[in-house]
């Protein structure tokens, strides 16, 4: 289909922006505010004419200060005085109708007293809107109302997504979960919402187009290629979209609306997370098998016996915190799928997900991670640890993973009940103390970000003052040199047996 657009295909399924794009504001709005009396007096009044800002300018040419949508504001301080017999006007309109200038606006005073009769038939001709500004009224009163129409189409917008989101999740976990989130996702849009199987047969749909047709071919062309979404206009003018479910399982949402709204694709990109766990689900048959695991283990069973049921023997322990906004379930949701894992815990403000050791994460756009050592499940909290103590260290070094070690090399030459002998005796003294566990994961913290005190205390969520009483306490209890390189090993080679 001509002017398709096809989006390569990501680690994870798509996942919603925090914030949806903010949406123009029609040009009639900002006439219809009585305090600023503005009046149209040139160029065609299309109620689609929007303003996407507003900008002030006295250059002759402000094409180079122009991105596209603006309504421009000038006084005509620029104008020479033998403009009107010239090509003046011509240039002038043309320059901003190609730099994509969405309406001008022209002062009053104190330069002129009426709109020059040439920049009126230039706007004629060149099909701009030309406001009349009137001499009571600023042009900082004018952008200040643009930008105020635009907060608050900003904030429907918002709340419009919102309810989305939340009406969504609700479908979600209805009985009929699948079919309940196309009937949700067609009545926010307005529109269809069709769930194409990996043949690109309809599985479910729900709303009315009158591009099936179109909507169904683009969702085979999806299908055909490695990509993550498409888009299209019907004949009709219909605005088609499509959405690959999950990573390679060949499920695709479609969506046909009478128009594309900057929170549509928000709202469309949140009902395809939700469909790619639920079409995931069905494919696998992995719900049921994480059920019975769960019910094993309310019943006493040890994780060794229930692990198989999960799909694995060796698994990592992934903690992840959000880059910057709030954790919520569909975002919880969404990095575990990008993860490869159903098996999320959303706690406060870290999701944790169990995966397994089949292939090494990667890092997660807008996520920060740590990662624990492959581990058995009777070795499960052991790695959970592990993982807090990564993204701890991700965090504070601002990296998007890190990944904790594999403990080989030197550990590897003292056999395991000699190393932990040694730890225990060595760290002893601290142990003893009052306040051991926050001694110790100071310490731990302090020597993996290489003495950083700044960064510890960043890791930590504690002030660096507090770092180096801490770390000042160690030093004294252990009765060494923390600055010599020889005991900083050897404190770390016997933290790790921790």
């Amino acid at each position: 289909m001509e002017g398709t657009s096809i989006v390569p295909e990501p680690a994870v399924p798509p996942v919603a922006p925090a914030v949806p794009p903010t949406p123009p504001v029609p040009l009639a709005a900002l006439l219809a505010r009585e305090d600023l009396a503005l009046r149209q007096i040139a160029g065609p009044t299309d109620p689609g004419t929007v303003l996407h800002g507003a900008h002030t300018s006295e250059m002759a040419d402000p094409y180079p200060y122009l991105l596209g949508g603006e309504l421009l504001l000038t006084a005509g301080v620029h104008i020479p005085e033998a403009a009107g017999s010239g090509t003046y006007f011509d240039d002038y309109v043309s320059r901003i109708v190609a730099a994509g200038g969405a309406a001008l606006g022209f002062g009053l005073a104190p330069v002129h007293d009426t709109v020059p009769r040439a920049l009126v038939a230039a706007c004629e001709a060149y099909e701009l809107p030309l406001l009349e500004v009137p001499p009571q009224t600023t042009f900082s009163a004018v952008a200040r109302a643009v930008w105020q129409l635009m907060e608050r189409a900003r904030t429907a917008e918002l709340r419009r997504v919102t309810e989305a989101q939340q009406s969504l999740a609700a479908a979600a976990s209805r009985p009929d979960p699948v079919p309940s989130v196309l009937r949700q996702l067609a009545q926010r849009v307005g529109g269809r919402a069709v769930l194409y199987g990996p043949e690109g047969t309809e599985i479910a749909g729900a709303g009315r187009t009158s591009a099936d047709a179109p909507l169904a071919g683009l969702a085979r062309l999806l299908l055909s290629r490695a990509s993550a979404t498409a888009s299209d206009t019907a004949p009709d003018g219909t605005q088609l979209a499509a959405y690959a479910l999950g990573a390679g399982r060949g499920f695709v949402l479609g969506v046909a609306a009478p128009r594309r709204d900057p929170g549509d694709h928000t709202i469309a990109s949140v009902a395809a997370v939700l469909l790619s766990l639920l079409t995931g689900e069905h494919q696998s048959g992995s719900g049921a098998a994480r059920s019975s695991a769960l019910v094993r283990l309310l019943l006493g069973a040890a994780p060794a016996e229930v692990a198989p049921l999960l799909g694995g023997d060796r698994w990592l322990v992934v903690h992840a915190r959000p880059d910057a906004q709030a954790v919520d379930p569909v975002a919880a949701s969404a990095l575990g799928a990008g993860l490869g894992s159903p098996l999320v815990d959303l706690a406060h403000d870290v999701v944790r997900v169990l995966v397994p050791a089949d292939g090494p994460p990667q890092p997660q756009p807008g996520w920060t991670l740590g990662v624990s050592a492959d581990a058995a499940p009777a070795d499960w909290t052991a790695a959970d640890a592990q993982a807090a103590r990564a993204l701890a260290r991700a965090r504070a070094t601002r990296t998007a993973l890190v990944r904790h070690g594999s403990g080989a090399g030197l550990r590897d030459l003292v056999p395991d009940d000699e190393a932990r002998a040694h730890a225990r005796a060595l760290l002893a003294p601290i142990r003893a103390s009052a306040a051991s566990a926050a001694l110790l994961e100071t310490l731990r913290t302090w020597l993996s970000l290489h003495g950083s005190w700044d960064r510890t205390a960043v890791a930590l969520s504690v002030h660096r003052n507090t770092v180096r009483q801490r770390i000042a306490r160690c030093a004294a209890l252990l009765g060494t040199d923390l600055d010599d390189p020889d005991v900083r090993m050897e404190l770390w080679f016997s933290l790790k047996q921790q």
